[in-house]
């Protein structure tokens, strides 16, 4: 893994080396606390910020035999760290090896091989290093050359972190909170009203009706906006298109909150109503709406009762219709409230569909107005980004994409940006010796620093934070 690591051609030198390398970081996509960005908190060792929370790293340390008590139990730190070193010393073609090692080199310095037998010696370094100046979490956050990070919050979040990060001018990083309101959306779960309630609370008003609902929300996107907010994400089992008159969907509602659950259809005519009134309210903001689908959650049952959601159980799914995806989008465009979109699918099979479906939505209000978001989740490994930017490439316009987020919990996860910047690099110097595209490299850099951070910048209007 050296400085060329992935790049196979001296144009993909080139093009990394000269164009890619040292560009700042936007991480427009992020699980990470604000708490703990504004309490700048430290690790007392590798198990806690490398382990804790990281489903992909839990996941591998199961398949691979590792007890529960050594991934999510009450194992030592040190204990725990063994285990996950072995595992990855063993861990071909998987992408926590390159992970893992990029992160091992860029913090801390660390440039041999982690197993079994090194174990002891990374824990050594790595401990050492947390305790040095500039290896909090803020710290981790400045030495990536991060200049903007969105985390993601729920329409009652009181964004009191994101306030006290604004304010601090020590701090020159731009913290952002991204509208997340699958809460307010999936009245299939258990604790809806509940959640009802707390939105009540919140937005300071009663909500006895689907009308209400949108009222409430709208109080908070305004609250929203006023901390900077430029970005939506959904989480949806697919995008879907059922549309139904407004009195149905204020009986759906209604049958909900007295405690009556709704039957696939009507789970699905609500969702679309909801869906299209939030994207409504994007479209008037100007902000952007990322669509997260694809994936089917919570599948073994028994982990889930023992540690509930987000520990690692969940799985591509194949139910996504791409009609529906059109008709969607369709259907705000005729309205007029079509917004910025972002696409995921978690199954690569999407790609094609994704990409045809884009180019019946792009206009000149935007460079890429519908984007093929970045290889997501159990996709963002090699051959996963390869496959994505291959079919932009061929039925879109790469040049225009937005590039790479972390989607981490993780404050050590920002090399991912520099394994997809490679990778980029990669398939663009294949390209160039193989014929496939000139030798302009005046044109090929511009294209790399654009989706490597320029893009996304524009697409998102966001602006550095001024100290």
């Amino acid at each position: 893994m050296d400085r060329d690591f992935l790049l196979n051609t001296e144009a993909a030198k080139k093009l990394y080396h000269e164009a890619a390398d040292g560009m700042p970081i936007i991480d427009y996509h992020c699980h990470l606390s604000p708490k703990e960005i504004w309490e700048d908190i430290r690790y007392e060792n590798i198990t806690q910020v490398w382990l804790g929370g990281d489903h992909y790293k839990w996941r591998l340390m199961r398949s691979a035999g590792v007890p529960e008590k050594y991934v999510t139990g009450n194992a030592p730190d040190r204990e725990k760290f063994e285990k996950y070193a072995e595992v990855l010393g063993k861990a071909v073609g998987n992408p926590l090896h390159h992970w893992s090692h990029l992160e091992l080199r860029r913090f801390f310095g660390y440039e041999g091989i982690l197993n079994r037998e090194t174990a002891g010696e990374v824990w050594d370094l790595a401990n050492a290093k947390l305790q040095e100046e500039g290896y909090s979490a803020r710290g981790l956050i400045i030495r990536s050359n991060v200049k903007i990070i969105c985390t993601t919050d729920d329409p009652v979040d009181s964004l009191e972190w994101h306030e006290k990060l604004a304010a601090d001018k020590s701090f020159p990083v731009t913290v952002l909170p991204a509208w997340r309101p699958d809460k307010a959306m999936n009245l299939e779960k258990p604790d809806y009203p509940e959640y009802i309630a707390r939105l009540e609370k919140t937005a300071g008003m009663k909500v006895n009706s689907f009308a209400d609902l949108k009222k409430a929300l709208h109080v908070r996107l305004d609250f929203f906006a006023d901390h900077g907010c430029k970005l939506s994400d959904h989480g949806l089992n697919y995008v879907m298109f059922a549309p139904a008159a407004e009195d149905e969907i204020e009986a759906i509602f209604a049958e909900r909150m007295n405690g009556i659950l709704p039957d696939a259809e009507k789970e699905a005519k609500f969702k679309y109503a909801f869906m299209a009134a939030m994207a409504a309210e994007y479209s008037e903001r100007n902000w952007v709406m990322q669509l997260h689908y694809g994936c089917r959650r919570d599948n073994n049952p028994v982990t889930f009762r023992a540690m509930g959601p987000d520990t690692g159980f969940d799985c591509v799914d194949n139910s996504a219709p791409s009609g529906q995806t059109a008709a969607f989008l369709g259907a705000l465009e005729e309205a007029g409230s079509l917004p910025k979109t972002i696409l995921y699918s978690l199954n690569t099979n999407d790609n094609a569909a994704i990409d045809t479906i884009l180019g019946c939505f792009q206009n000149d209000t935007a460079i890429g107005r519908i984007q093929h978001g970045s290889a997501w989740w159990f996709n963002d490994h090699f051959d996963g980004m390869v496959e994505q930017m291959k079919s932009l490439a061929s039925l879109g316009y790469l040049a225009g994409f937005v590039g790479m987020l972390t989607d981490s919990r993780s404050f050590l996860s920002y090399p991912r940006h520099e394994y997809f910047r490679r990778i980029l690099c990669r398939i663009l110097g294949e390209w160039v010796e193989e014929g496939f595209y000139p030798e302009d490299y005046d044109t090929l850099k511009e294209i790399v620093a654009d989706i490597s951070y320029n893009n996304a910048k524009r697409y998102f209007s966001f602006e550095e934070k001024k100290i």
